[in-house]
Parts: structure tokens; sequence; C-alpha cells
């Protein structure tokens, strides 16, 4: 395949109300691994060992201890052997050289690892030679095609139909590596052997794959009653969108994904298993890291002539995809069943990253730009021109077709993504940081979509690793400018399409013109009096209707963990989610007089609105098994969803000079007829001004469990039941305070 080719499979298609376009994606991944061996040069440990007569074993476990290195040998070492070692030092090999002095050991130091081998002197003296076996799987049966790969070098052989080999190696020191697909990789140190023999032992990963379920329980996906989809982080960050829901467009069965026609940065619909609510809201619950989040979504307006469009608030759209580990969508009805009512559209696991798991240092950036730009489009004839005084296209037969088309008013779009990343790892210890960015342009004039993204995580073990800490935080930006408004009135596409033919387009490109006895300039739209909806010049829409929202969202989240057995846990978690949004709308003088309430200076209005979510949840975790048959996993816990909004509101149109009332005396009484496109709320007319302040408040408690039984690794039952104390049903008069919301499931393994 070809760089073009390869350049190629990137670009998509989408809809935009009434077309499609293409989207041109170059994505540019740039990785940066600082493995720990240049950490340690730079800033290197010191080793202390002062030890008379111990075992070799003891004082190898010391060098690991306090430093990033691992030791390596085959049984011809005798690590129960006496040795004595007295040194301070941060040189690995003089500490190493110093406690097999007197030993007939030698060791080899590659990146974090130490290869000990019987040769009494270093590999490089050692001579080479062929080593030879057989790989089996675990019931003796010869594996073909296994790889053998000798550790640093380029010696290498596959097994073959009798599961044989023989592979060069260059000393007593080497390391053989041996892999399979389907099969756990083992390694083996040569030492003095010429044959080795081994049997791959089959892959649990690859047999029983774990999931994220509910409650961001992992379980063996064969042991699950219900359908779970799981998708892996990187599936939704090759191309990018600037809401992370869009790109699971084509990779969910069953699912049900529309972006709005706002433009970029307009919300998007998932529907799961068809529409269930007579309200209309048929979205699926978005859960991220086990704890459900709080929707936050702007509702579209429903009004034929006019619905302002806002960017979308929804809780998954501000994350950002290179933060995302893995996703996990739960579609049945028995799945989400551990989330209640909440659950019933379906639910989608989010699960972020939480740092690297090699114990090294990782420093990532990624670049992701698409373009966009008008596909399809309605098909319009250019033959017939307008009436005199009609804005539509029913008039005489023009003298040469016009050559407008509608593509004239849309622009190349664009989205460009950067998200630089710090993952590292220690022992008990991981850790990640991340700083992104969207920058967005639809293809609607003066459409756009900003958002900053900073995140940490850290997980950290202690207590002798039976407590685990998980902590979490999250700042978010973002600022969106002129959605395209939904309707008639306000909607740049209508009188873009439905421009009268034979009129010239260069003419109302210059949407604005200066009237020297207002001192202002106003609208031009030569048919705005004659168009039966009142529509206006889309550029005018477009930059003197402006409509500008800017978020502030921060979410902090811990999860503690305590082992109490191998099988049994306690653990507890907490989030507290927090946005503050300013939404402010700017109609400029000569507005259509609909939208400014008849104000010729006109419109002004802000609202703003901070929503918070505090959730917390404790649980007994039992995963355990009873003999070779039986195993039980079960789950016992309660919580609390605390939701509020506030929200205050002031619209109105720009003061005109309107009469308000009378006077004592019977004389009229006028507002003064304030300054024109002055956007502040002390200009506004004191009679047609909305001032609202409003809010809602909803907390639920509940307690739920999960029992899971499994005879064989093969059948299974599942029994979920979850009990909710909603606010909503809470009251003196209330008949029924709460309710039970349950489910089986029962699953057989035939194979």
């Amino acid at each position: 395949m070809t760089n073009f080719d390869k350049f190629k499979t990137y670009c998509r298609k989408f809809c935009v109300q009434t077309r499609l376009a293409v989207r041109i994606s170059l994505s540019i991944t740039a990785i940066t691994t600082f493995a720990t061996q240049a950490a340690a040069q730079n800033n290197p440990q010191e080793i202390r060992l002062d030890f008379n007569d111990a075992a070799l074993s003891q004082v190898l476990k010391s060098i690991e201890t306090q430093s990033r290195y691992t030791f390596f040998y085959n049984n011809d070492i005798d690590v129960t052997q006496s040795v004595s070692a007295h040194i301070a030092s941060s040189d690995i090999n003089s500490v190493v050289t110093a406690v097999l002095k007197g030993t007939d050991i030698a060791h080899r130091i590659t990146d974090n690892r130490v290869v000990l081998f019987v040769g009494g002197g270093d590999a490089a003296d050692d001579q080479e030679r062929s080593i030879s076996g057989k790989v089996t799987d675990a019931a003796g049966l010869p594996l073909v095609g296994v790889t053998v790969l000798v550790t640093g070098t380029n010696f290498a052989a596959v097994t073959d139909v009798n599961g044989g080999y023989t592979v060069r190696v260059p000393g007593s020191g080497a390391e053989i590596v041996y892999s399979y697909i389907g099969y756990q990789s083992q390694q083996r140190i040569v030492g003095s052997q010429t044959v080795i023999n081994l049997a791959l032992q089959e892959s649990t990963a690859e047999i029983g794959a774990v999931v994220v379920t509910a409650l961001g329980i992992k379980r063996d996906q064969k042991s699950l009653t219900y359908n779970v989809q799981q998708i892996a982080g990187d599936d939704i960050s090759i191309v990018k969108d600037v809401s992370v829901v869009n790109s699971l467009v084509g990779k969910v069965a069953g699912v049900r994904i529309n972006q709005s026609s706002s433009g970029t940065g307009g919300s998007t619909r998932v529907v799961m298993r068809g529409a269930k609510s007579l309200f209309g809201d048929n979205n699926v619950l978005y859960v991220l890291n086990g704890i459900p989040m709080m929707s936050l979504r702007s509702t579209q307006s429903d009004n034929y002539y006019e619905g302002a469009g806002v960017g979308d608030s929804d809780g998954i759209s501000s994350i950002n995809p290179d933060d995302i580990e893995s996703l996990s969508v739960l579609t049945g009805a028995s799945a989400a069943a551990l989330y209640g009512n909440r659950g019933a559209n379906g639910v989608i696991l989010i699960t972020t990253k939480k740092g690297s798991a090699d114990h090294s240092t990782h420093v990532s950036y990624s670049n992701n730009t698409t373009f966009s730009n008008p596909f399809v489009t309605h098909q319009f004839q250019n033959t017939y021109g307008r009436q005199s005084g009609d804005f539509k296209s029913w008039g005489e037969k023009l003298g040469k077709p016009s050559s407008y088309d509608p593509n004239d008013f849309f622009q190349t779009g664009y989205n460009t993504q950067n998200t630089v990343s710090v993952a590292s790892s220690s022992e008990r210890s991981q850790s990640f940081v991340s700083a992104g960015s969207v920058n967005s342009r639809g293809i609607i004039p003066n459409n756009g979509y900003d958002r900053y993204n900073f995140t940490f995580r850290n997980t950290s073990s202690f207590l002798k690793d039976k407590m685990h800490l998980d902590l979490g935080a999250s700042y978010i930006i973002q600022k969106d400018r002129n959605m395209v408004n939904q309707g008639v009135y306000s909607n740049p596409l209508v009188s873009a399409y439905l421009f009268p033919r034979g009129d010239d387009w260069a003419d109302v490109e210059m949407y604005e013109r200066y009237n020297p006895s207002r001192g202002i300039y106003e609208q031009y739209w030569p048919t705005m009096g004659a168009d039966t909806y009142q529509m206006q010049n889309p550029y005018w829409i477009s930059y003197r209707n402006l409509r500008e929202n800017r978020k502030d969202r921060y979410m902090i989240n811990a999860s503690l963990t305590y082992d109490i057995l191998d099988w049994l846990s306690v653990s507890g978690r907490i989030r507290v989610d927090n946005s503050n949004s300013d939404y402010t709308e700017k109609l400029y003088a000569s507005t259509n007089n609909l939208r400014t309430e008849g104000s010729p200076n006109g419109l002004y209005g802000i609202t703003k609105t901070n929503d918070r979510q505090t959730y917390g949840d404790v649980m007994v975790n039992i995963n355990k098994t009873f003999g070779e048959n039986w195993s039980l996993q079960a789950n016992v816990g309660a919580s609390i969803s605390d939701m509020r909004s506030d929200a205050s509101k002031v619209r109105g149109p720009i003061a005109y000079g309107e009469q308000t009332g009378y006077d004592k005396d019977g004389n009229a009484i006028y507002e003064p007829n304030n300054i024109p496109n002055v956007f502040n709320v002390y200009n506004l007319s004191n009679s047609k001004t909305v001032r609202e302040q409003i809010g809602w408040r909803e907390q639920s408690q509940s307690v739920f469990f999960s029992a899971e039984v499994g005879f064989k690794g093969a059948y299974y039952l599942t029994v979920t039941g979850r009990n909710d104390w909603p606010s909503q049903l809470a009251g003196p008069n209330s008949v029924n305070s709460s309710f039970f919301y349950p489910s089986v499931g029962a699953s057989v393994v035939l194979s």
C-alpha cells in the first residue's frame, strides 16, 4: 500500500443537515519513549548493600528493590549459595560484579534486565552454538509456527510441524523468547543447555477476555448474560471528531447515532434499542470510570420558525478522545439494570488512561486535522427568476440561466486536535497527565468551536498492595460560536438555498451598508419585505446575530479499595462534577423585528448556568472459587447522587423610545431611545425585558446487589437488583417512595 493509499483510508463522509461532507484526515502522531535507563544515567540511584554470608536470592531481591533492574536466570544458577557484599554505588555493573565475586556466575546487562548464567567469564567470550528443542501446548501436542527469538540479536527460528526448532545463540548468557498467538510468551536463559523443551500455556487474555461492566466492575466476557461491546481507545482516536460520540459511527452494532445540523460543536443523540420515552429523551446514560455522569444536555427547540442553536453540553462530548483507554456499550436491559431507570435507554462506559505499565516514562504528542466541504446539496432550478415583490423563484424564464450555487455560501471547515500526554509508572504507582486542544471551524461562516482539556490521574498501592487509591481531576474550557439556528427566521441555510435565481449573489455578500442618518451599519437584504417568512441575509445571520457560549467545567474523583482477603474487598468512590456556562446573544440593529421584539436598536441576552453533581458509593466485592467447579462473583453496595442546576437570565430588546404608560397628569411616558448595538443589561427596555431565575435539584439514594454463580467455567446465572429512593417520589402524601429494578440472566458456553 502506498503512502497515498494510506492517506485515503482516513477519508470520511458525514452529513450536515441536507448535505454530505468529505473529511480528509491527516493524522500525525509522534511518540517519544524515555526509557528509565536514560533517566537513571542523568539521575542515578545509589544502591547500598551490606551482607555477610547471605543467600544470593536475598541479595538480588535487595538490588531489585533499590533499583529498576530485574534479574533473569534459569535452574543452572544456585541462588541458595551464600555471598557477601559491602558496596554503595550507582553503577549496576559494579554492584553485580561485587556480589558475584568468587562464584562461577557471570552476568550481562541489557536495558533494565540483568541476565545471570554459568560461565565464569563475560558473555562475549562464550562460544556461539546451536540450541534445539520442541515446543508443545499444555496437552503435549506440538505447536506449529511458534516464534523463537534470541533477545538483542537477529537469531530467530520458527517451529516446524512437529514443534521442533533449532536456533543459533551467541553464548551462555543468551535469552530466548518463545511467542505464539493465543499463548503466553515464555523466556529461557541458555546457560549450559543445548536442548530446551517447553510447553506454552494458553493466554487467559485470549480465552477469557475481561470487559468493564456496570459500576466499573470487571467481568469475564464469556460469563456475561448480556451483550457488551468494547472498543479500544485507539479505534476512536484514529480520526477524531469534536465530540467523541461521533467517532462511534459504524463501530457499534444496534446503536443509532445522530449528529445535529447545528454545525461544529453541535449535539449528538445516541439511541439504543429504539425510542422508549414519551417525553423524547431517549439518549443513553454515560458513565465515566464507573460513575454516572450528569446529562447537562441542551434540548433542541421544536419551534418551526425559530430555535437558537447552542453548543452541545452533553457530559461525554467534552472528554478528550486521547484520554480514553476503552469504551464499553451496554445495550441489553439486564446489562444496565444496576443503574436502575437511568440506564433504561442503554449505557456507554468510558474508562480513561492511568499511566504506563512498564515502569518507564512515555511522552506522546498527537495531531489530527480534518477538512470539510459540502459534498451533496439540494438541486434547484436556475432557469426561472422571481416575480416582482416575491421571494420565490416562480417568475419569467431568464434570458440566461443563473449561475448561482448554494455552495457559494459555504466555506471549507476544519477540525484540528492536539494532545500532549505524559504517562509514567513505578513499582506501586501509575500517573497520567495530558493537555489537549480542539480548534474547529464549521462550513457555515463564523461557526466555531474551541475546547481545552487538562487531565490528571494517579493510581497507587499501599499496605503491601492491599490498599489501592485512584485519584483524578479534569478541567475543561469550552467555547462555541454561532451554532446553526433551527427554523426559518434565523437559519442562514434557508435564505441561502432559496435565494432568488436571477438576483446577484455578489451584491448581498456585502451584507451591511452604512446608514448616515442613524450613524450605524444596517442589514442589506433587498427582499426582506418580500419573503413570506421574514428571512434575513445569511451573512448577517452569521456575523450580526451572534450567539456565543463559554463553559468552564471541572471534575474531581477519588476511589479507595482495600483487599481484606484475596477474595474479599471493600471500596468507596466519590466524584464532584461542576460546570459554569455563560451564554450571550447579540442581535444587531436592523435585525428582523420579530427577532428583536420590535426594537430597531437590537436585542441582548445573557444566561448564566451552574450545574453540579456529587456522587458517592460504597461496595463490598466478592470473587471466590469453591473447589474446581464453582465460582461466585458478588457485589453489594449503596450509592447517593445529588444533582442541581441554577440559572439566571436577562434578555430583552434595546430601549427604543416606546411608550410605557402615563404620568399622574395623563401625559404619555416614553422610554429613552438608547444607543443601538450597545450590549449590556442597563441598555434594555424596562417593559419588555425578561428577567428569570430558575433552578432545580434532585437526589437519588440507592442500594444494589449483583451475584454471578458459575459452574465449570461454562454455566452462569446472574441476578441483579437495585432499589431507588428518588427525591421526586418523596413527600408526606407519597404512596410509594421507592421502586425496585431487578434482572435475571443465564448463559451457557457451548464450546
